[in-house]
């Protein structure tokens, strides 16, 4: 069975994927509750290796005792945790060096610290596309409202740029990433079974997107979570 072709694209539309360079370009992006920097190995990976590493954490009046840092952080990410903080580093230093990617460090404002990390990854210009991924959270900030800025300064940075798509990917057994990007405004596509080994494991891979045409609402919805609807934001 055939059918007709879409028409073509807009010349404008299509000339955005030239001028779109394969590495996002390093901009700091600053939120009324985090603030993102691109990420830095002498500004921010001690203070972020230092937070994620199960070591307890006190910020003024904010505390969390000593955790499972595999449980709470890494279990479906990539890598980690890590024995060292070099071990740190070098993970740090694989993803500033991606030739289609870019590490943020999330900065929490109220305590000036390093709480976090968030990546455009797969960036894809010739098609309009990018990623949001690897990202994490040390346990002091995480049920704050920081995951929900920083996703949503990264979506209007990447819109505002010209991109048609941007996706999330997570282990289908992440429920609380699942969660994450339903709530936010992503759309779920589906399951793709056996897309990755990880850490010796098969890995199936829940896929969710935004479109340039969904963006106005979806920013409009996490506007109102970040005006406080959501406690858990």
């Amino acid at each position: 069975m055939t059918g007709n072709l879409p028409d073509a694209l807009p010349g404008d539309v299509l000339d955005r994927r030239a001028r779109l360079p394969l590495k996002p370009e390093p901009m700091t992006l600053p939120g009324a509750r985090v603030r993102l920097e691109p990420l830095d190995i002498r500004r921010h990976v001690e203070p972020l290796y230092a937070v994620s590493s199960g070591s307890p954490i006190a910020w003024g009046s904010r505390s969390v005792g000593a955790y499972d840092a595999d449980a709470l952080i890494w279990r479906y990410m990539f890598s980690g945790p890590f024995a060292s903080l070099a071990a740190f580093a070098e993970y740090a230093r694989r993803q500033i060096d991606a030739p289609n990617g870019l590490p943020y460090c999330v900065i929490d404002l109220a305590a000036g610290q390093p709480a976090g990390m968030a990546n455009y990854l797969n960036n894809t210009p010739e098609h309009l596309r990018i990623e949001l991924g690897s990202i994490w959270y040390s346990p002091i900030a995480q049920r704050t409202y920081a995951n929900t800025e920083t996703t949503y300064l990264m979506l209007s940075h990447a819109f505002a740029l010209g991109y048609r798509r941007v996706e999330w990917k997570c282990d289908s057994l992440n429920e609380r990433s699942r969660r994450a990007a339903l709530r936010m405004g992503f759309k779920f596509e589906g399951i793709q079974e056996n897309h990755m080994i990880v850490k010796g494991r098969s890995r199936d891979t829940a896929w969710f997107r935004i479109l340039d045409r969904e963006w106005p609402d979806v920013k409009t919805h996490l506007e109102s979570l970040l005006n406080g609807t959501s406690p858990t934001a």
